[in-house]
């Protein structure tokens, strides 16, 4: 595998960004890791949660080895506070991780497939949220997903959000555009009504975690909306320990069943 770390100016966002990218490639004398590139391959866009940045994957866990196992591509973004969303104050995350990035990363990376069944998004708790969004938002995008303890319910943390300008006072009517576009629990909802496909989807929890509860009622929902999905829960908190085991069980999950 090759790890690139790739600057580019956005104009998404009106600044430079930094993003990091592993790719499959083709090696005859590694050593420990499947070296097995190809022409053309699959994608993972892995966002982090609230806390961290673009770097913060490759620290924590062996992403690296085990997008290997399946000779997929892994792009991580940096999108800051941003909660994946095109913010009131003109930073288009939303735009940035699903129309630019992609992309942008195809246009450098030839060997990125631009197909549905061709193009993951998985993440962690802000991240789990950003994930399922852009599932949802832009179903003919993305075949699978994966959400590791996400915070499913934005509604909960609408004023926090307001006062740190991701959303408006418009976010708070349940009518309004800006709610459909980001509350989790009425795009699965309106998609279903619409029939627009779903992805793959893998959704984890831990039982000591504090965000159990609303994922046990995103899951409920999907269940009341026959939606097909995996969901699991098993011990675990908000750690890095869980979502760096958790994280395999979703590429098994996908690739595996």
């Amino acid at each position: 595998m090759a790890f690139l770390e790739l600057h580019y100016h956005s104009d998404a966002l009106g600044i430079g960004v930094t993003v990091n990218v592993i790719l499959p490639e083709k090696a005859k004398t590694l050593i420990g890791m499947n070296a097995e590139g190809g022409d053309n391959y699959k994608t993972l866009y892995l966002f982090h949660g609230l806390s961290d940045d673009q770097s913060i994957w490759m620290r924590r866990t062996s992403i690296e080895r085990y997008a290997a196992d399946y000779g997929i591509a892994v792009v991580m973004p940096s999108v800051n506070r941003s909660w994946y969303t095109d913010t009131v104050y003109k930073a288009k995350y939303f735009t940035f991780v699903t129309e630019e990035l992609p992309r942008v990363c195809r246009s450098y990376f030839r060997g990125m497939s631009d197909k549905r069944e061709d193009t993951l998004v998985a993440g962690l708790s802000m991240g789990g949220y950003g994930a399922v969004k852009c599932a949802l938002r832009c179903p003919e995008k993305y075949g699978y997903c994966a959400s590791l303890s996400g915070a499913m319910d934005i509604a909960l943390r609408a004023e926090r959000l307001m006062e740190e300008g991701v959303f408006g006072a418009e976010f708070l009517d349940e009518s309004s555009q800006r709610r459909k576009e980001c509350d989790l629990f009425m795009l699965a909802k309106e998609n279903k009504e619409k029939c627009l496909p779903f992805p793959k989807l893998y959704q984890w929890c831990g039982t000591e975690d504090r965000l159990l509860d609303e994922n046990r009622r995103y899951h409920a929902l999907l269940e009341q909306l026959e939606i097909p999905h995996k969901y699991e829960e098993s011990e675990g908190n908000h750690s890095w320990k869980w979502w760096d085991l958790h994280i395999q069980d979703a590429l098994r999950y996908f690739f595996e069943t």
